[in-house]
């Protein structure tokens, strides 16, 4: 790794950071006494430093949320001035930056969407989706897929079907199916035609088991995320639409994740001939800069609250200064082409780049992806498809950490999920990065 002139660096050490950090914070998904994590003090673009000042370039995005980079100056600026003007607001009161942020989401929204109902971030963006369909339905049962991830509020860690899911079920109405994964596909499929016939076979079945008129909606990740990057085979979303409406269902795409550039595309769904009735949203929005997300709603579930109390709120829902964020950030998208970058890099840097890796190394079962939106698929066998072990993958992360790459693990799978911003030459710098310590982890 590279590392930058003393005065660039924090006063602490990083030993110092971590320390104080492990004895009063308590971390997420984690068991405490074994954490090391790893102390940032600043962030540029794609790059970020530790306190002593050695650089990473970041193929994690943090959460897969900084989209639109590190510290991006007009994004910084916007927020600064908000501060100066009004730095808090009840959601009851009408703001000017709340409005026009409200706008510019309607317009990168599809035809037939009018409000947003702005929330903290995507978990609990996703939480009053799911109201707002049993609201307008009066029905209860939410569907979601085995693999996927909604967030860890209430409803939407149990919307959630992986293993964060069971310690927390606690509410009720949630009902899991699979999804399409040609991959590891759970229906004997050879092909992605296979795949998507048979997972929407699949879907009405549980659909007509459970009773239609008992579910108010299928809640979907249009591309799954932290499940693997999955994204749909031809006509999956289109034909889970036709479901829906032939049982009067309610369809929520949650676009937390992989929303506003990240898949090279201002939204996932712009890709697939497919409109929901509700898009939650966080992260791209604005990078996480502030946190917001919020629920972008059709005209008809919209109106359907003209004279019925929506009950459901938020002491910051569209916080000034996270609406300031989000104006400059989608602005910032425009000017300065960084959703088209990402289509780019995907197309023309890290896919072909990665079906090189493929090729070369043994331990590549399958890459998949779009935008800077990838999945590296890491097996101890191609033959078997069995998962690389978890030693490996640990042992994978450290040697990556030590070249200066920041990544992004999920179970078995690298995901290359740089923000939309990175250059053509940050890209194959971090590919060529992978694959050296691929190459020496097979050594």
């Amino acid at each position: 790794m590279t590392t930058t002139t003393p005065s660039a660096a924090s006063a602490l050490t990083n030993a110092e950071v971590s320390n104080a950090d492990r004895s009063r914070v308590f971390h997420s998904w984690s068991a405490q006494g074994s954490l090391a994590p790893l102390p940032l003090a600043g962030g540029s673009g794609t790059t970020v430093w530790d306190a002593e000042g050695n650089r990473y370039l970041d193929f994690s995005s943090q959460l897969v949320n900084v989209n639109i980079g590190h510290q991006h100056p007009k994004v910084v600026a916007a927020i600064q001035a908000q501060a100066e003007i009004l730095t808090t607001v009840a959601p009851a009161h009408a703001n000017a930056v709340r409005a026009e942020a409200a706008q510019l989401i309607v317009d990168i929204a599809p035809d037939g969407f009018e409000k947003v109902f702005f929330t903290n971030g995507g978990a609990d963006a996703n939480e009053n989706a799911i109201r707002m369909a049993r609201l307008f339905t009066g029905r209860d049962k939410v569907l979601s897929t085995y693999r996927s991830y909604h967030g860890n509020t209430g409803a939407a860690v149990v919307a959630t079907g992986d293993w964060r899911r069971v310690p927390n079920e606690y509410s009720r109405g949630h009902v899991h199916f699979f999804g399409p994964y040609l991959y590891r596909s759970e229906f004997w499929a050879t092909s992605p035609e296979e795949e998507s016939a048979r997972a929407l076979h699949h879907l009405e079945r549980v659909v007509q088991a459970e009773g239609a008129d008992s579910i108010a909606a299928i809640l979907l990740e249009t591309i799954p995320g932290t499940a693997g990057i999955l994204t749909p085979p031809p006509g999956y979303l289109a034909g889970v639409r036709a479901i829906a409406d032939r049982y009067g269902i309610l369809l929520i795409l949650d676009e937390v994740m992989a929303g506003f550039g990240r898949t090279g595309q201002w939204l996932a769904l712009d890709a697939f001939d497919v409109r929901p009735d509700l898009i939650t949203f966080a992260k791209g929005v604005n990078s996480g800069y502030v946190p917001i997300g919020g629920v972008i709603i059709s005209s008809e579930v919209a109106h359907h609250f003209d004279e019925r109390v929506f009950p459901g709120g938020l002491t910051y829902s569209g916080h000034p200064l996270a609406a300031a964020s989000v104006v400059a950030t989608i602005n910032a998208m425009r000017e300065e082409g960084i959703v088209e970058n990402a289509k780019r890099i995907g197309a023309e840097v890290i896919g072909p780049r990665l079906e090189q890796l493929a090729a070369r190394h043994e331990l590549i079962g399958e890459v998949r992806g779009s935008g800077v939106f990838w999945a590296v698929e890491l097996v101890e066998d191609r033959d078997t498809r069995a998962p690389l072990a978890a030693a490996s993958i640990g042992a994978l992360k450290g040697d990556l950490l030590s070249r200066g790459l920041l990544p992004f693990f999920a179970d078995n799978r690298i995901h290359v999920v740089p923000p939309c911003v990175i250059t053509a030459e940050d890209a194959t710098r971090g590919l060529d990065i992978i694959d050296e310590a691929l190459g020496a982890f097979q050594r």
